[in-house]
C-alpha cells in the first residue's frame, strides 16, 4: 500500500488542527475588529448609497483665455483625482465635461466641503518677506518691527537650522515714530520693487490671487494696509486680489493666540513649484504638534537658500518671511542663517487634518487653471440599490446553482466546499467592512459584481483538489495516502490558476480608474482569500474528514466511493519469483 511522504510535511500534515485554529483565530479579530470599531458594514459607493456631484469651471484669466485647452483640462482632471482619493481610496470619479467643466462625484461619508477645497483650490503657495506685521483690527499706520538684535537668547524663539520652526505670531512692536515706520516700509518696498530674475520670471508664468490690491504702488500699498481689517471675513476674502507674485502685496493670518494678523509682504522669491514633496509629520521632539515638512527641488533648494541668506543678512526691515497659501499667511518663521538645506518646516496651529490637508495639496501640485464652482448637489441612490438587489439576486442564484451541483456531485464532500465558502465570505465581508475607514474602500456595483466573480474562483479550487483526490483513489489508494498524494499537484495548479487570477485584477486595477478599480481590487483581493482558505481550512479539514470512518471507508454518500469511481484494486508490492538453480551447474 502506498504511503505518504514521511519527514517535515508528513509531520505537518498531522497536526491540521493547527491550520484551522489559526484561520478560525484570524476570522475571530476580524470580527472584533469590525465590531469594536463601529463599522459593521462594508462603506458603499456613491452609486449604492449617494454622495455628491460637484461641477466646477474654469474660468479664464484676463487675457489668457487660450489657457483652457484639452491639455490644461486633463492635467487639472489628474491632479484633482490625487488629491480627492489623498483622503483615501474611495471610488471618486472626476472627469470633464464639455470644453470648460470637470464633474467630480464623491461617496458618501466624505466630508463633501472639505472635498470641495480639496479638488478646487489652486493651491498656490509663496515665501515672501515680511516688510510690515501687526495684530489686526486696529487702524493703526505700519508698524514694522526692527530686526532683532542683541543676543541670540533675546531674539524670538526660531531654530537656525535647515528645518526652521514657525515662531508665535504676535504684535509687532514699534520702536520709532510713525513717520519714520512709514519711511521704512516705503524704503523696503522700494528696494524690493524690483525683484530677482528668477522670481520675475516665475511671477510671469504663474500669477497668483494672494497680493495686494496697490501694486507696485508704497505709498498706496501703506495707506491701504492702514486700514486692513482682517477681522472682517468680507475683506479678508478680497485681500491681495489682482496682484501678481512679482508686486508686494497685503494679506492676513491667525497668530498663535488665535488673534488675527495683518501684513505688507515683499515680492514671491519661492513658489509652490518649487516644492518637491511635503508630508504631515507629528514632530514631538520640538513639542510643535503637527507640521509639514518640505523638499525642495534643487532650483528651489537655491531660491530658498537665497532669500534666507537676504533676511538673515537683515535686509528686510525683519529677519522674517510669510508662507502664503491661497492669500493667507499659514507661518512666519524668523531667519537667522541661511537655509541651504533644500528642506523646510511649517509649524503652527495645525490639527492632523490640517496638517494632512495642505501636506496633500502642496505634494499634488497647483492647479493649471482656476476653477469655480458651479454647483454641488446630492445624489440619490435610489438607481443604484434596485440595481444591487439585482447584483445580489444574481448572486444568490448562482451560488445556489453552485451548492447544487456541489451536493449533486461531490454529495459528503460538498459539506468541506460550503464551509469554505462560507469561511471565504466571513474573511471578505469582515475585510471589506474594515478597509472603509482604514483606507476610504468603497463598495460599488462592479465590486460586487468582482465578488460574485470570487465564488466561481473559489469553487474552481475546491474541484481541483477533489478530482485529485479521487483521481488517487481511482488508482487502488485508500483515502488517507490518497489527500496526501492529491495535494501537491493540486496545490501547484492552484496557485498557478489564482496567480493568474490576482495578475489580471492587479493590471486592471492600475491601467483603469474610477469604478472599474472597484471590480479589480475586490476580484484580487478574493483571489489571495482563495488562497488562505484552501490552504489554512480546505486541506486540512479533508484531512481530518479522512480519519472519519464515513469518509475512510468510502461511504456511497461520501463522494469518495471506490466502487462508483472504478476504483482499480488494491496496489501492492510483489516480489518476483526466485529462480531454480540446477544443482549441475552449481
Amino acid at each position: 500500500m502506498a504511503t505518504p511522504k514521511k519527514g517535515r510535511s508528513a509531520s505537518a500534515q498531522s497536526k491540521p488542527g493547527r491550520s484551522l485554529a489559526l484561520i478560525l483565530i484570524a476570522i475571530a479579530a476580524l470580527t472584533g475588529g469590525m465590531f469594536a470599531s463601529g463599522h459593521t458594514t462594508p462603506r458603499l459607493g456613491i452609486d449604492l448609497a449617494g454622495g455628491t456631484s460637484i461641477t466646477l469651471r474654469a474660468v479664464p484669466e484676463a487675457g489668457n483665455e487660450a489657457a483652457i485647452n484639452k491639455t490644461n483640462m486633463d492635467t487639472a482632471v489628474s491632479i484633482m483625482e490625487r488629491r480627492v482619493n489623498g483622503l483615501g481610496v474611495q471610488e471618486s470619479e472626476v472627469q470633464t465635461q464639455g470644453r470648460d467643466n470637470i464633474i467630480v462625484n464623491i461617496p458618501k461619508g466624505t466630508n463633501s466641503e472639505q472635498a470641495r477645497k480639496q479638488v478646487g483650490t489652486t493651491a498656490k503657495l509663496y515665501f515672501r518677506p515680511v516688510v510690515a506685521t501687526e495684530v489686526a483690527g486696529g487702524g493703526g499706520a505700519a508698524s514694522p518691527s526692527p530686526s532683532p538684535t542683541g543676543s541670540p537668547s533675546d531674539q524670538p524663539s526660531g531654530k537656525a537650522t535647515d528645518k526652521p520652526e514657525a515662531t508665535d505670531k504676535g504684535s509687532a512692536s514699534p520702536s520709532a515714530s510713525p513717520s519714520t515706520q512709514g519711511r521704512a516700509v516705503t524704503d523696503a518696498l522700494k528696494a524690493d520693487a524690483t525683484p530677482s530674475a528668477s522670481a520675475s520670471d516665475k511671477a510671469k508664468a504663474s500669477p497668483s490671487a494672494s497680493g495686494g490690491a496697490a501694486g507696485d504702488d508704497p505709498s498706496k500699498l501703506q495707506e491701504q494696509y492702514a486700514k486692513l481689517d482682517c477681522t472682517n471675513e468680507k475683506t479678508r476674502s478680497t485681500v491681495g486680489d489682482g496682484v501678481k507674485a512679482s508686486q508686494p502685496t497685503l494679506a492676513c493670518g491667525k497668530n498663535a493666540q488665535g488673534q488675527w494678523q495683518k501684513y505688507i509682504l515683499g515680492p514671491a522669491e519661492v513658489d509652490g513649484t518649487d516644492v518637491d514633496k511635503a508630508q504631515a509629520v507629528l514632530n514631538t521632539q520640538t513639542g510643535a504638534g503637527w507640521t509639514v515638512t518640505m523638499d525642495f527641488t534643487d532650483g528651489g533648494a537655491k531660491k530658498f537658500a537665497d532669500i534666507t541668506g537676504k533676511l538673515a543678512q537683515n535686509q528686510s526691515p525683519q529677519n522674517q518671511f510669510a508662507i502664503v497659501l491661497d492669500g493667507d499667511v499659514v507661518s512666519d518663521p524668523y531667519v537667522r542663517q541661511a537655509l541651504t538645506g533644500g528642506n523646510a518646516e511649517i509649524s503652527g496651529n495645525f490639527t492632523q487634518q490640517s496638517a494632512q490637508e495642505l501636506a496633500n495639496m502642496l505634494s499634488y501640485g497647483a492647479l493649471p487653471l482656476t476653477f469655480k464652482v458651479d454647483s454641488m448637489t446630492t445624489v440619490t441612490a435610489a438607481l443604484g440599490g434596485d440595481q444591487l438587489n439585482a447584483g445580489l439576486i444574481a448572486g444568490a442564484i448562482g451560488l445556489a446553482l453552485v451548492v447544487i451541483y456541489l451536493l449533486a456531485y461531490y454529495r459528503g464532500l460538498s459539506f468541506i466546499a460550503i464551509l469554505s465558502l462560507l469561511v471565504s465570505a466571513a474573511l471578505t465581508y469582515t475585510l471589506m467592512a474594515l478597509l472603509g475607514p482604514t483606507i476610504g474602500f468603497a463598495l460599488n456595483l462592479p465590486a460586487v459584481c468582482g465578488a460574485i466573480v470570487a465564488i466561481g474562483i473559489t469553487a474552481d479550487s475546491f474541484i481541483v483538489y477533489f478530482e485529485r483526490v479521487r483521481d488517487e483513489i481511482r488508482e487502488g489508494r485508500s483515502l488517507r495516502p490518497a489527500v496526501e498524494r492529491a495535494w501537491p499537484r493540486a496545490r501547484r495548479t492552484i496557485l498557478v490558476s489564482d496567480f493568474v487570477s490576482f495578475l489580471a485584477a492587479a493590471v486592471l486595477f492600475i491601467v483603469t480608474v474610477g469604478k472599474v478599480q472597484g471590480f479589480a481590487f475586490t476580484l484580487g483581493l478574493t483571489t489571495l482569500l482563495d488562497v488562505v482558505v484552501v490552504f489554512l481550512f480546505t486541506k486540512p479539514l479533508l484531512t481530518l474528514m479522512a480519519r472519519r470512518p464515513f469518509f475512510a471507508n468510502g461511504h456511497k454518500w461520501s463522494g469518495l466511493d471506490p466502487k462508483s469511481l472504478g476504483a482499480q484494486p488494491p496496489l501492492r508490492r510483489t516480489r518476483r519469483p526466485a529462480v531454480p538453480v540446477d544443482p549441475k551447474e552449481a
